[in-house]
């Protein structure tokens, strides 16, 4: 798979404060990318970047194999946190403006835009004003301005600030469609349940510098332990529970189980498979939970984070 997006050793500063400290980054195309990060880790400063607010100290940005350059603003979609919808223009006359803003043709904006208000039955919406909508609801609007021109890369900077759970998974499921039509995501969010549901990728900046980043999947398996949560009906349990603890570490589990009996997490050591596990279990009773604890995004987040502290 070729990148849409390269970034090479950007450096970015504001007097003597270092935001980004030689950041290198391949984007995939036809991806979804988190970029990920605490609070002022300099994730704000390479989406400016990107969208050509600043312009780097040092490092280069490539989009589609050409230098970044201002013509690309038509190719790049940015939907920022903080959102920059005129509160006292109707909604209709600003989705036009800004829509002609990208390029497209009064008429050609119109055909999209009746697409997208009808598609999220908002068509009622089409003669009030900004200010007159709940947050959600302008934010529909803000999303719908920002993919209307079908842009190559769309860059989502929390997304989902201001919606209910419902219309979270409306705007996700629309994210992965774009995704499947062809069109590569930076997706920039805190809430790592949404980076489990839909990065193919990710990336972690923290204190200015990238501490980790390739396929999801692959960095799981970077920071898998080797553990298993374990259910077991025994007449047993105490002699169970010592037998394991002679071969394996072990430490007690709260999940939520039907069946009661013996719960536990059971971490293997390097000349142990898991098969070695489950069959000594099934050996001593009725095994009826045996899962490997995956790491979340959200534990990868803290670990590295707190590692590169």
């Amino acid at each position: 798979m070729s990148n849409l997006l390269e970034i090479n050793n950007v450096v970015k500063r504001y007097g003597d404060y270092t935001a980004l400290n030689n950041v290198s980054l391949q984007i995939p195309k036809g991806s979804v990318f988190g970029l990920l990060g605490p609070n002022g880790a300099g994730k704000t400063s390479l989406i400016r970047i990107i969208n050509q607010i600043t312009i780097p100290d040092s490092g280069s940005v490539f989009l589609d194999g050409e230098a970044l350059a201002p013509h690309h603003v038509e190719y790049i979609g940015y939907l920022p946190e903080e959102r920059g919808l005129y509160k006292s223009m109707k909604v209709g006359e600003q989705a036009l403006y800004l829509a002609q803003l990208k390029g497209l043709s009064k008429a050609e904006a119109k055909k999209r835009l009746k697409y997208w208000f009808d598609k999220f039955d908002i068509g009622a919406w089409w003669g009030k004003k900004i200010e007159e909508l709940s947050k959600g609801m302008a934010q529909k609007v803000q999303f719908i301005v920002t993919v209307l021109h079908q842009p190559k890369l769309l860059i989502f900077d929390e997304p989902f600030s201001g919606f209910d759970p419902i219309n979270a998974q409306l705007i996700a499921k629309e994210i992965l469609q774009l995704r499947e039509e062809g069109a590569t995501i930076i997706f920039s969010t805190h809430r790592m349940e949404s980076v489990e549901e839909m990065c193919d990728y990710i990336a972690l900046i923290n204190k200015s510098n990238k501490i980790l980043d390739g396929k999801l999947v692959d960095i799981k398996r970077e920071f898998r332990t080797h553990t298993f949560q374990v259910g077991i009906n025994t007449n047993n349990p105490l002699e169970v529970e010592h037998e394991l603890k002679e071969k394996f570490t072990v430490t007690p589990s709260d999940f939520t189980t039907l069946n009661g009996g013996l719960r536990l997490n059971i971490k293997l050591k390097e000349t142990h498979s898991p098969n070695d596990l489950l069959s000594f279990l099934t050996a001593k009773g009725e095994v009826h939970h045996f899962v490997e604890l995956i790491p979340s995004a959200n534990d990868i987040f803290i670990q590295a984070v707190n590692k590169n502290s």
